[in-house]
């Protein structure tokens, strides 16, 4: 069986996008930018490390719903080289999925058919013994084995699934906006680096700089986590700019510098675009010349990045008058 009229990701990101599909089926309205804008996604770019997109976040997916006021259950099927414990959870997960698609509520499953990500499960197939859903990355319905989410264990946190309940509480829109603004200035001026399995490097402006300064080498090689980084920001900065666009009204006395910051934003999505043949997963990883090309591409987007940045952070002190 399968639930049908669930929404496809409209934005390449791996632990917001799904939530606000299954929001949308249970009757809320939120655009897929504004989620991006209130979760934090919209205004982050951190990496090269391939899971930076999931580790250096404003927030996860539950403290998300908790915002929006929805409670939820969460599964969790093991941590990192748990994989004995994943694949013992998983069998008592399985059921609970199937009992939720009964319902007509589609699951939040992580890596249940693609990346490592909140897909979302919206159906299930006992001859095929598969899950059937969306993630990012599809045209279609997919599907995948039923037991896949256990197998992320062996390299990374298996989170599980997200069971979106009933609706107890009412978003504070405003406060949500100006805390997502106020993260994005901070974040874009993270001087910190970090170390560690499944860290990213460097955040915000650092981070651009970071990226920029590896692809002038000519030896530097195109790895994961710059194509996957690449994948996601320049959804992601996509919808900032539409986020603004949506909020901009709202604040009269900064309107002006947010809808600035829109423009800036829009350009550094263009210019990501722009970018995609020399970084994408199926350009050279090793390319002297493509590295010569793809640099200044780069340069370009992080200084729309960073004016859009600047715009947001003139808005600040105009946004609680």
């Amino acid at each position: 069986m399968n639930i049908d009229n669930v929404d496809r990701f409209r934005v390449t990101e791996p632990l917001f996008e799904g939530a606000r599909i299954v929001l949308n089926f249970l009757g809320e309205s939120y655009t897929p930018d504004y989620i991006q804008g209130i979760s934090g996604a919209a205004f982050r770019i951190a990496g090269p490390c391939p899971c930076a997109p999931t580790c250096s976040s404003q927030m996860n997916t539950t403290e998300l719903l908790k915002l929006l006021g929805y409670q939820y259950t969460e599964s969790i099927l093991g941590w990192t080289r748990d994989v004995k414990d994943a694949k013992n959870n998983m069998v008592a997960l399985i059921p609970k999925i199937k009992d939720s698609i009964r319902a007509q509520r589609p699951a939040l499953l992580w890596y249940a058919f693609v990346d490592t990500a909140f897909e979302v499960v919206t159906g299930f197939d006992d001859i095929e013994d598969v899950f059937l859903g969306h993630h990012a990355y599809q045209e279609g319905l997919a599907k995948a084995k039923q037991t896949r989410a256990q197998e992320c264990a062996a390299y990374c946190p298996a989170f599980g699934a997200i069971f979106i309940g009933a609706k107890t509480g009412v978003l504070d829109s405003r406060a949500a906006e100006i805390a997502s603004l106020r993260e994005a200035v901070s974040h874009a001026h993270n001087a910190e680096i970090y170390h560690g399995p499944g860290k990213p490097e460097r955040n915000g402006l650092m981070a651009y700089d970071h990226w920029i300064n590896r692809f002038q080498r000519p030896e530097t090689q195109r790895e994961v986590g710059d194509s996957h980084c690449h994948q996601v920001y320049r959804s992601t900065h996509r919808a900032a700019n539409e986020f603004l666009r949506e909020i901009a009204p709202k604040y009269t006395k900064a309107t002006v510098h947010l809808l600035k910051a829109t423009t800036e934003f829009a350009v550094e999505a263009d210019m990501l675009d722009a970018a995609t043949p020399l970084i994408d997963w199926k350009s050279p990883e090793h390319d002297a010349d493509r590295n010569g090309r793809l640099w200044p591409i780069l340069a370009k987007a992080r200084d729309h990045y960073a004016a859009a940045i600047g715009h947001i952070e003139r808005a600040l002190p105009l946004l609680d008058r």
